[in-house]
C-alpha cells in the first residue's frame, strides 16, 4: 500500500489546482498543431486529406488507449498513471521538436494520442478525489478552455516569435516538466490492488433502458464533435478562405474561440435543466453554422468570428446535454461501459467527417465542402431539437 494515500472526502483545493492545470495542459498540448498545420503543408507538400489523417491519427490512438487503459487508475493509483502519460507526452513533444517531415508528425500525434488517453480517465478521477463538488466541473470546463487556449498561444508564437514550427514545442516541454516534478507532492488517493491487467479488457456498451434516449440524444454530441474535429484540422484553411489572406493567427484564434465558448457554455448552462440545454445546443449550433456558412459566401471575416463564437455555445452544450440525458438512465454498474461507448462515439465524430471532409476537399474544393459540411451539422443538431420539442427527456426529471 503506498504511503501517502488519503481519504479522497475532505477537498484538496491545491491538487484540484494542479490536476486541473494539468488536464488542461494536454489539451491545449493537442490543439497547438492546428495553427502550424498550414506550415506544414507548405513547408512540406501534403494534402488536405493528409493534414485531416494526422489528426485522426490523434484521436484513434487516443480513443483505443482510452478503451484498454480507462480503468487502470483504480488499480495502481493516479498519481503512476498521470506520471506515464506525461511521460509519453514529453516524447510526444519532442517528437514535434524534431519534425522534418509528415512521418514524425504521425509519430508525434500518435505518441500524443496514447499520453492523452492513459490520463484522461486518471484525471478526472483524480479531479473527483480532490474535490468532489468541484471537481466534475473542472473536469467538464478545462478540456476546452485548455484546448482553446493552446490553439491561440501557439498562433501569437508563430505569427510573433522566432522558430514558428519549433518554440511553442519547447514551451510545451517546460510546461510538462514541470508537471512531472509538481506531481511528486500531489497526495495519492487510491490504494494499489490487484486486478490492473483484468481491468484492461475494453467494456463498451449500452444498457437497453438507455438505448432509446442514447439515439435520440446523440445527434447533439456527434454534431458537436464533428464541428470541433473540423475546426481543429481544416479551421486554418477555412480562414484563410474567408480572410483571403494567408494568417497562423486567424486559425488559432477560431479554434479557440469555439472551445472557449464551449467551456463557458459547460459553466453557465450546468445548472439548467437536460431539456433546456439540449434546445440550447440544438439552436445555437446551427444558427452559428448558418452565420459562418455566410460568411463564406459573402466572404466576411466578422461573421465567420461571429458564427463560430455562436456555435461554440451550441458546442459545449451539446456534450454536456447528450452525457446528462444519457448518464443518469445507467444503473450505476454499467456506467463506465456507457461511458466507453460515449467516448466511442465522441471521438469517431470528430475523426471520421473531418477525414471525409480532407478527402472532398481534394475533389470538390474547400468552399463547396465547406457548405456541405455546414449543412450535415446543422441538420444533425436540429433533429435533436424536434426529437426534444416533441418528447420530454426522460433522464430528466425537470422536464
Amino acid at each position: 500500500m503506498p504511503r501517502d494515500v488519503t481519504a479522497p472526502d475532505a477537498p484538496r483545493p491545491r491538487q484540484l489546482a494542479f490536476y486541473t492545470l494539468v488536464l488542461m495542459a494536454f489539451l491545449a498540448a493537442s490543439g497547438v498543431p492546428t495553427p502550424l498545420y498550414p506550415l506544414y503543408q507548405e513547408s512540406w507538400h501534403f494534402s488536405p486529406f493528409m493534414l485531416t489523417l494526422v489528426f485522426a491519427s490523434y484521436l484513434f490512438a487516443l480513443l483505443l488507449t482510452l478503451l484498454f487503459t480507462g480503468a487502470l487508475s483504480d488499480y495502481l493509483g493516479r498519481r503512476p498513471v498521470i506520471l506515464t502519460g506525461l511521460v509519453i507526452e514529453l516524447a510526444s513533444m519532442a517528437c514535434f521538436l524534431m519534425a522534418t517531415d509528415l512521418a514524425w508528425l504521425f509519430a508525434a500525434r500518435i505518441l500524443q494520442g496514447v499520453a492523452t488517453g492513459i490520463v484522461t480517465s486518471a484525471l478526472s478521477a483524480a479531479l473527483m478525489d480532490s474535490d468532489h463538488r468541484r471537481g466534475p466541473v473542472m473536469a467538464s470546463v478545462a478540456p476546452m478552455i485548455g484546448m482553446g487556449l493552446g490553439a491561440l498561444g501557439a498562433s501569437l508564437l508563430v505569427t510573433g516569435a522566432p522558430w514558428p514550427l519549433r518554440l511553442v514545442y519547447v514551451v510545451m516541454i517546460v510546461i510538462f516538466a514541470w508537471q512531472v516534478l509538481g506531481l511528486g507532492r500531489m497526495t495519492e488517493s487510491v490504494t494499489r490492488r490487484p486486478g490492473a491487467l483484468a481491468s484492461m479488457t475494453p467494456r463498451a456498451r449500452v444498457p437497453a433502458t438507455v438505448l432509446p434516449t442514447f439515439v435520440r440524444t446523440m445527434p447533439a454530441n456527434v454534431a458537436a464533435w464533428a464541428l470541433g474535429g473540423f475546426s481543429l484540422s481544416l479551421g486554418p484553411a477555412l480562414a484563410e478562405q474567408v480572410a483571403g489572406f494567408h494568417s497562423s493567427l486567424m486559425g488559432g484564434l477560431l479554434a479557440c474561440i469555439l472551445s472557449v465558448m464551449g467551456g463557458i457554455s459547460v459553466w453557465r448552462f450546468r445548472r439548467f435543466t437536460t431539456r433546456t440545454i439540449l434546445l440550447l445546443s440544438s439552436t445555437l449550433l446551427p444558427a452559428g453554422l448558418v452565420l459562418v456558412l455566410i460568411s463564406v459566401y459573402l466572404p466576411s471575416l466578422a461573421l465567420l468570428i461571429t458564427g463560430y463564437a455562436v456555435a461554440g455555445l451550441g458546442f459545449g452544450s451539446g456534450f454536456m446535454g447528450a452525457l446528462r440525458a444519457v448518464m443518469p438512465l445507467a444503473p450505476a454498474g454499467e456506467r463506465s461501459s456507457l461511458m466507453a461507448v460515449f467516448y466511442v462515439v465522441s471521438y469517431l465524430s470528430a475523426s471520421l467527417p473531418a477525414l471525409a471532409a480532407g478527402m472532398a476537399t481534394q475533389r470538390f474544393g474547400l468552399e463547396a465542402t465547406i457548405y456541405v459540411y455546414g449543412v450535415f451539422v446543422m441538420l444533425l443538431s436540429l433533429s435533436v431539437l424536434v426529437s426534444v420539442l416533441r418528447r420530454p427527456v426522460a433522464a430528466d426529471p425537470a422536464s
